[in-house]
């Protein structure tokens, strides 16, 4: 399986088979376990400080995207990828 980058564009197909781009904002392993975070394409491409829908998809070893079934699974990496770009902010902010 090929390592997702960060601004990697993929089409997923929601709840009533219409597809959406999403393009993935974040990547980490918890537990063993690949995640992406990501948000749709077309709100990324809308000018503005508006806030934007983030999401979170489990990547399995084939390298496809499903999603997060359970809120204890879904909480632990939401918190993990609050921290990792809480982390981030803080680096950014070193450097200026």
């Amino acid at each position: 399986m090929a390592k997702i980058e960060i601004g990697e564009v993929f089409t997923i197909s929601d709840e009533n088979e219409e597809e959406q781009e999403v393009e993935v904002l974040a990547t980490m392993t918890l537990e063993n376990t690949e995640y992406v975070a990501v948000s749709f394409a077309e709100d990324l491409k809308q000018p503005g400080d508006e806030d934007i829908d983030v999401f979170f998809l489990k990547v399995d070893e084939d390298g496809d995207f499903s999603a997060i079934e359970s809120d204890d699974e879904f909480e632990k990496v939401s918190s993990a990828f609050d921290e990792m770009m809480d982390e981030e902010e803080v680096d950014t902010e070193g450097e200026r």
